[in-house]
């Protein structure tokens, strides 16, 4: 099982939220969870630690959000990407099934794993923690 110490969601739903603490629990996924209901909360939590070492491994990502969509925190992030102690694994979660989404999602392949459609399921959780 890959090691994933500290985990950001960022989703304005928390619906989604309460999905993903099930499916933590479900796959017996023990790992520091924070929460973030826009992109600008989670990119901002990461400039502040963008030099430590606790900033997450792993960032579950939703598109379409208010205040800061999924495109502006990528944005931000490619600027900040330089400056981190340590890789982190990026995936896109969304609703969205528009091309111009999947395509768009494409000109982040240096940021971006891989695009996942929600909501996610057991199969999800288990490839991307496996």
């Amino acid at each position: 099982m890959k090691k994933f110490n500290t985990i950001f969601v960022v989703d304005d739903d928390m619906v989604y939220h309460f999905i993903i603490k099930k499916l933590f629990s479900k796959c017996n996924i023990n790992v520091d969870t924070k929460y973030f209901f826009n992109g600008l909360e989670a990119i901002d939590e990461l400039k502040d630690k963008v030099e430590t070492d606790n900033i997450p491994d792993l960032i579950l990502l939703d598109i379409n959000m208010p205040v800061y969509d999924g495109w502006q925190f990528l944005e931000e992030f490619k600027k900040i990407k330089q400056k981190l102690t340590k890789e982190i694994t990026v995936y896109l979660v969304s609703s969205s099934n528009d091309v111009t989404d999947l395509n768009k999602s494409k000109e982040y392949q240096d940021e971006v794993k891989k695009y996942y459609y929600k909501p996610m399921t057991q199969e999800d959780f288990e490839t991307i923690f496996a």
